[in-house]
């Protein structure tokens, strides 16, 4: 049974950063690309970003793009998205996903329960 366990979400003034974690369990993490998404309160499922199973790629949404970073840890079967420079319009729920494969980072077959990101002065 797959399992992602996101944390490290809460409060952060504007222009400061957090580090989330995605904790998996249940299937061979190193066999999938993973992502992060995210929804903002009124508003649809936005991907953020993604990163190959062997972590040799990755790929951003122009909203994030130069602020966020996503890695892995295969060795701790746990993801990470560190988040700089934060923007009240990055308030949102954030996600952990996986993928159906190695390669396809943007199409999630699985999702954790998320983790609140505030972002507010």
């Amino acid at each position: 049974q797959v399992q992602l366990v996101e944390s490290g979400g809460g409060l952060a003034q504007p222009g400061g950063s957090l580090r989330l974690s995605c904790v998996a369990s249940g299937f061979t993490f190193s066999r999938y690309a993973m992502s992060w998404a995210r929804q903002a309160p009124g508003k649809g499922l936005e991907w953020v970003t993604g990163i190959y199973s062997d972590g040799s790629d990755t790929a951003y949404a122009d909203s994030v793009k130069g602020r966020f970073t996503i890695s892995r840890d295969n060795a701790k079967n746990t993801l990470y998205l560190q988040m700089n420079n934060l923007r009240p319009e990055d308030t949102a729920l954030y996600y952990c996903a996986k993928s159906f494969d190695s390669l396809s980072y943007r199409i999630q077959s699985s999702r954790g329960q998320g983790t609140q990101v505030t972002v507010s002065s």
